[in-house]
């Protein structure tokens, strides 16, 4: 499989970087499959960018969702107030306040299985991690180590001073929103996230919280138009797709991963 899947993944990677690598609004395309370090290294950094557009896909055992993790970093992680990955490698290890203590890149990644994909995490020494660090590794090359995000990357902004109006909402999201996430919020599988139900991210991802969400709508939605809405239509449209049912976090249950042998390391 790592080796006879490698070609049809490389192509793969070929054709999506031509849908996701090149017009898409900020987006830097530092990813090019043709231009990755040859062997084994490259192979993981190909295999990792397939995980991150075909997150559901690929790796069903880790992922109930019905999403992809270019659902929430667009442009599998390229795109500027995107979620972008670029610079995110030279970050880590980083104090988490969520957790209450310092992090590795590898715990951040856990997380969004835990929560945004609401599954469980990959063992961080799996093939399926490695190569996901090995492609954000990729992106953030010539980043220097401890760099801040930029301010032009980053999509969170102050929330407006009036509470958000979940009806002004709805109507926006009817008008603007629907023709890709569906009415009912289902979205289309495989294309559309869905944004709310069982299917959807759970209650602790980040896209849970309003300032995430309507930060992340108003750079970067409607897909088609994006920037089109204001501040305070993200924040109504954020406040209406939040207002619905979706997944608990549950906090308790145990990640359990695979014992190894000394000689592994």
């Amino acid at each position: 499989m790592i080796r006879a899947g490698l070609a049809s993944l490389i192509l793969s990677a070929l054709v999506l970087s031509g849908c996701y690598g090149g017009g898409a609004r900020g987006t830097q395309a530092l990813y090019d499959p043709r231009a990755l370090p040859p062997g084994p290294a490259g192979e993981s950094i190909a295999y990792g960018y397939a995980l991150i557009v075909k997150t559901h896909k690929l790796m069903k055992a880790y992922v109930r969702a019905d999403m992809s993790c270019d659902a929430c970093h667009l442009a599998a992680g390229q795109q500027a107030r995107g979620g972008s990955f670029v610079g995110v490698y030279g970050r880590f290890p980083q104090w988490n306040k969520r957790a209450r203590r310092v992090i590795a890149l590898q715990d951040r990644i856990a997380e969004c299985f835990l929560y945004s994909m609401n599954g469980k995490p990959p063992a961080y020494d799996s093939k399926a991690m490695i190569a996901i660090v090995s492609y954000i590794a990729w992106l953030s090359r010539g980043t220097p180590v401890g760099a801040k995000e930029s301010a032009s990357d980053r999509y969170i902004e102050p929330l407006p001073s009036a509470s958000p109006n979940p009806l002004r909402g709805s109507k926006l999201f009817a008008q603007r929103c629907a023709a890709c996430h569906q009415s009912d919020g289902g979205g289309i599988s495989g294309v559309y996230p869905p944004l709310w139900g069982s299917r959807s991210f759970n209650q602790g991802a980040g896209m849970a919280h309003i300032n995430r969400m309507t930060g992340f709508i108003h750079y970067n939605m409607p897909q088609n138009a994006p920037g089109s809405l204001t501040l305070e239509q993200a924040y109504d449209v954020a406040a209406f797709v939040l207002s619905h049912p979706r997944p608990r976090f549950h906090k308790n249950v145990l990640v359990v991963t695979r014992p190894l042998p000394a000689k592994f390391f």
